[in-house]
C-alpha cells in the first residue's frame, strides 16, 4: 500500500496538479496576513477557517489524477479497502504539506506578532495552531474524497458537490446556527482560539471533527463500494 501512496503522491506532483491549491493557499495566506499582525493562536485558528477549502479542493486534485482504469487494477491487486485508504493516507501527507507552509508562511511575511508577557508562549500558540489546522485537515480530506471523480463521475458534479460542503460548512457554523453539528468544527475551532481555550473545549472540538470525518468517510466507503 505504501508504493501506491507514493505513487499517488508522485502523480499528483510531476503532473503539476499540486501547482493550482499551492498557489491558491499562498494566495489567501498572503491576504489574510497582508492587513497586519495577528496574534499567533488567534491567527492560526481563522488561517485554518481558509484553507478549509483549499485542502478540500487539493485532495479532490490528488484522488483525480489517477486514471480510473488504474484505480480499479489498484482494487484488484490491493483490495478495494487498501485503495482507498492508500488514497486517503496520499491526501493527508500532501496537506499535512499545506498545513506545514501555513505555519511558516505568516512569521516570513511579518503577518505574526511576537508573544507579550499576557499572551500564550510561543511554543503552546504553535501547538495550537497545528491543532487547529489538523481539525480543519480531516474534514477537509473527507470533503475531497466525497468530490472526487470515484463518486461524482463528473467535473461539474464534484465542483457542485465541493462547493455545497465549503459553503454548508461556512454558513452552518455560524454562532447562531440552528444545527452546527452537521458541519465540521472549523469555525467553532477559530472562535475558541480567539480566547482562553479549556481543556474540555479543546476535547469536545476533537471529538466532534474526529466523529464528524469519520462518518463522512464512512459515507464514502459506502459510496466507492456501491460505485467502484
Amino acid at each position: 500500500m505504501s508504493a501506491l501512496v507514493r505513487m499517488r503522491l508522485a502523480g499528483f506532483l510531476r503532473t503539476g496538479r499540486a501547482l493550482a491549491p499551492l498557489l491558491a493557499g499562498l494566495l489567501v495566506l498572503g491576504i489574510l496576513y497582508g492587513g497586519g499582525r495577528a496574534r499567533p493562536a488567534e491567527g492560526y485558528g481563522v488561517c485554518a477557517v481558509v484553507l478549509f477549502p483549499v485542502l478540500a479542493w487539493q485532495t479532490k486534485i490528488l484522488l483525480d489524477v489517477e486514471p480510473d482504469v488504474q484505480r480499479r487494477m489498484a482494487q484488484v491487486l490491493l483490495g478495494p479497502a487498501r485503495e482507498r485508504a492508500a488514497g486517503l493516507l496520499a491526501a493527508v501527507v500532501a496537506g499535512a504539506g499545506t498545513v506545514l507552509v501555513a505555519l511558516v508562511f505568516p512569521w516570513l511575511v511579518g503577518g505574526m506578532a511576537v508573544p507579550g508577557p499576557d499572551d500564550l508562549p510561543l511554543s503552546v500558540a504553535l501547538t495550537l495552531g497545528l491543532w487547529a489546522h489538523l481539525l480543519a485537515l480531516l474534514p477537509a480530506t473527507a470533503v475531497g474524497a466525497l468530490a472526487s471523480r470515484a463518486l461524482t463521475r463528473s467535473a461539474g458534479y464534484g465542483v457542485a458537490v465541493l462547493s455545497v460542503a465549503v459553503v454548508g460548512t461556512l454558513a452552518l457554523g455560524l454562532r447562531d446556527s440552528v444545527a452546527p453539528w452537521l458541519v465540521p468544527p472549523v469555525l467553532a475551532t477559530a472562535r475558541a482560539l480567539g480566547g482562553p481555550l479549556s481543556a474540555g473545549t479543546a476535547l469536545f472540538l476533537s471529538g466532534w471533527a474526529i466523529a464528524w470525518t469519520g462518518l463522512a468517510l464512512a459515507g464514502y466507503a459506502w459510496r466507492r463500494r456501491t460505485n467502484p
